[in-house]
């Protein structure tokens, strides 16, 4: 796997200060994009060993409320197997922090459906997220007063309780919010 990049101080993808990795390689291709250089998978730099020891040193601090996936698709099937190996080691050395992904990939039909490379791998992946933000970009249905997301048709899913309900279980934040402004 690839990474485009790594944002450390990252308020605008989750709550709090977080960490944010943003992996290469999507096959969605959505128009308007907002990293659409990403969608190359050999973009970037080699994701290592070395990546997920600086990931979790920039998760330490306490102020920092967790670790964010975005990308590209952390969840092409070629992505996930280092993306879980880092969340296996985030949980473990930071288990109090969140984590959240984006993903073009809608929660229900296609991340569900095990479509999306080894079922095992993908149900490991599931149980280490808090939120997923599901769903393609859709410019028609940009709207930038909506928090943590793009456009209209994505949705902020509380994926332990989704999982749990065997449905889906939109997230609120702390103040009963659906991630809107007010």
């Amino acid at each position: 796997m690839h990474y485009a990049t790594i944002k450390n101080y990252d308020i605008a993808n989750g709550p709090g200060v977080r960490v944010s990795l943003f992996v290469s390689g999507c096959t969605h291709r959505c128009p308007g994009c907002f990293n659409e250089v990403a969608w190359d998978f050999e973009y970037g730099e080699v994701f290592t060993q070395e990546t997920i020891d600086e990931i979790i040193a920039m998760l330490k601090p306490d102020f920092i409320q967790g670790l964010t996936l975005l990308g590209g698709e952390p969840f092409e099937p070629q992505n996930q197997p280092d993306v879980v190996k880092l969340l296996r080691q985030v949980k473990a050395a930071c288990p109090q922090k969140s984590i959240w992904a984006f993903s073009g990939y809608l929660f229900d039909k296609d991340i569900l459906s095990g479509r999306l490379g080894p079922w095992e791998v993908t149900r490991e992946y599931l149980s280490y997220l808090d939120v997923l933000v599901d769903g393609p970009f859709i410019e028609a249905k940009k709207n930038l007063m909506l928090r943590f997301r793009g456009s209209e048709n994505q949705r902020l899913i509380d994926v332990p309780a989704s999982l749990r309900e065997n449905k889906i279980v939109l997230w609120q934040d702390w103040q009963g919010r659906e991630g809107e402004r007010k």
